[in-house]
């Protein structure tokens, strides 16, 4: 029964008169500790009842050393994936008794702010960073919190975390893109100049690994940076791609975002999909089978409960879970949004994805 020490009209004291033992005797019992005896705590929360007493988290911290709360740094709450792992989250830290104290940090200024005051040493008794890139001098300002830290969506050698591992995962996209016999495979990546996003560059070093292994000379005319995946940026770069010599027949899209976007924009301008070109996704977003879309899914809300049994033991027993590496599976899941490679010299789809047949 921890929670907030709230008060109405009744104190300490008067929960340890009607229960007939003493203050710290029902300290210890609404604190759930386990040196109170079955039948005392029963007397005890009877009392608390009936005086609408609970202990807070704030009182009970001045004899733990510990708040109840871990505290989750994003680079920002506008993405399926961070919503999806923080939705995992939550109830599985409510469920182990803890608190979720959330540090969204999605500009610059943001970022100097946090990584300065450091707001999280004060506030909670873990910090899980998701999805965040750091430098090597705000990795050492973390360490030099003194709190328990662990990763989520990303991998830091020596340090617990929870992730999948996202360059084998693109470098299997890739290959099944190749095996379904296509050559010139565009890649569409956020541009994130800003150093918030930690799986780019993994996942980007997986499409180039898998191109290499079948043989294939990298085209950087076929990787294309956009600035946000509801922008304008992103028909520029469907339409530089679609005005090349040789055009690509597929795009892997970083993230599920991308790729819904793609289908529409394609759809626009009458380029057959998957006839004309294949679009494959990364996150197993919620709507990915609704659109149709083959996608590389990764168990987001799975990340997110991973993470909270990982926070509690890093509390509870620091030396056990300090190094403490959890590696989830990333799923191929093909759907209509993919499919052969036009054959080459045909009039209808090979020429589909050309600007003067769109």
């Amino acid at each position: 029964m921890a929670g907030e020490v709230v008060e109405k009209g009744a104190t300490l004291a008067d929960v340890a008169q009607r229960a007939g033992v003493s203050p710290s005797t029902v300290s210890r019992t609404l604190r759930g500790l386990s040196t109170v005896s079955p039948q005392t705590r029963v007397r005890v929360e009877q009392a608390a009842r009936e005086l609408s007493f609970a202990i807070s988290r704030s009182a009970s911290s001045l004899v733990t050393g510990r708040t109840g709360r871990v505290a989750v740094l994003v680079p920002n709450l506008d993405s399926w994936f961070l919503g999806a792992a923080l939705s995992g989250l939550a109830p599985a830290l409510n469920a182990a008794g803890l608190d979720m104290l959330v540090y969204s940090v999605t500009t610059a200024e943001q970022r100097a702010q946090f990584f300065d005051r450091l707001p999280a040493r004060r506030n909670a008794d873990a910090l899980l960073v998701v999805s965040f890139a750091l430098s090597p001098e705000e990795r050492a300002r973390l360490d030099d919190l003194g709190m328990p830290l662990a990763f989520v969506s990303q991998h830091q050698e020596g340090r617990a975390g929870v992730y999948v591992n996202d360059a084998e995962a693109a470098q299997r996209g890739t290959r099944y893109l190749l095996n379904l016999g296509h050559r010139r495979i565009a890649y569409l990546e956020p541009a994130d100049a800003s150093g918030f996003a930690w799986s780019s560059r993994a996942r980007l070093d997986g499409y180039r690994t898998a191109l290499a292994e079948a043989g294939i000379d990298p085209d950087e005319d076929l990787v294309r940076e956009v600035a946000h995946w509801q922008g304008p940026n992103l028909d520029a770069a469907v339409g530089r791609l679609l005005s090349l010599t040789e055009p690509p027949t597929a795009i892997f899209a970083e993230t599920d975002d991308i790729a819904f976007r793609l289908l529409a924009i394609l759809r626009g301008v009458n380029v057959p999909v998957p006839q004309g070109m294949s679009i494959l996704g990364f996150d197993g977003h919620a709507m990915a089978e609704a659109w149709g879309l083959s996608t590389m899914a990764q168990p987001a809300r799975r990340l997110g409960e991973a993470a909270a049994e990982l926070a509690h033991g890093l509390i509870h027993d620091p030396e056990a879970y300090r190094e403490r590496q959890v590696v989830l599976p990333v799923e191929l899941v093909p759907r209509g949004s993919t499919g052969p490679a036009p054959l080459p010299g045909r009039g209808d789809a090979g020429d589909a994805v050309r600007p003067d047949r769109a």
